[in-house]
């Protein structure tokens, strides 16, 4: 064979090689796409737990200092900023109690109600209205 000449014969994949890797890379994503579908609503659901109990911890350094928790009307955002109305904040830490209020991982605000003595906690799930099955059930914490 002269030199600089390769073989002859074409270098590549045959069709049946092709195919066998197609169906091979088929078999893997049947196997694997089901479990990481799964891991993104148990991962969002950890978000939101995690998130309540930074919430119910901010509430009852507020309460530590005010005596009472923020009415449903002065909401959570008396966390971050100094509440008006009844109960007055008299004691109100400068600086707030939370750098910033979180939204739940669909984006929707975290909601809260009060009795000046008990608090609730709550996100509305994935479909952001109240109930809800599954991954739009709503994920509730109770405080105190």
């Amino acid at each position: 064979m002269p030199p600089g000449r390769s073989n002859a014969r074409a270098q590549g994949f045959t069709l049946i090689e092709i195919m066998v890797v197609v169906v091979i890379l088929g078999i893997m994503a049947a196997l694997v796409v089901p479990n990481i579908a799964g891991r993104q609503e148990q991962a969002q659901r950890t978000a939101v737990e995690s998130d309540l109990n930074a919430l119910a911890n901010a509430l009852e350094f507020y309460r530590l200092d005010n005596f009472t928790y923020p009415s449903t009307e002065q909401g959570l955002r008396a966390l971050v900023e100094k509440p008006s109305g009844y109960p007055e904040a008299r004691r109100w830490k400068s600086g707030g109690y939370l750098r910033r209020l979180p939204d739940d991982p669909w984006g929707t605000s975290y909601q809260y109600l009060s009795t000046g003595e008990r608090f609730e906690l709550y996100s509305l799930g994935a479909d952001g209205q109240e109930g809800g099955e599954g991954g739009a059930a709503d994920i509730a914490f109770e405080g105190n």
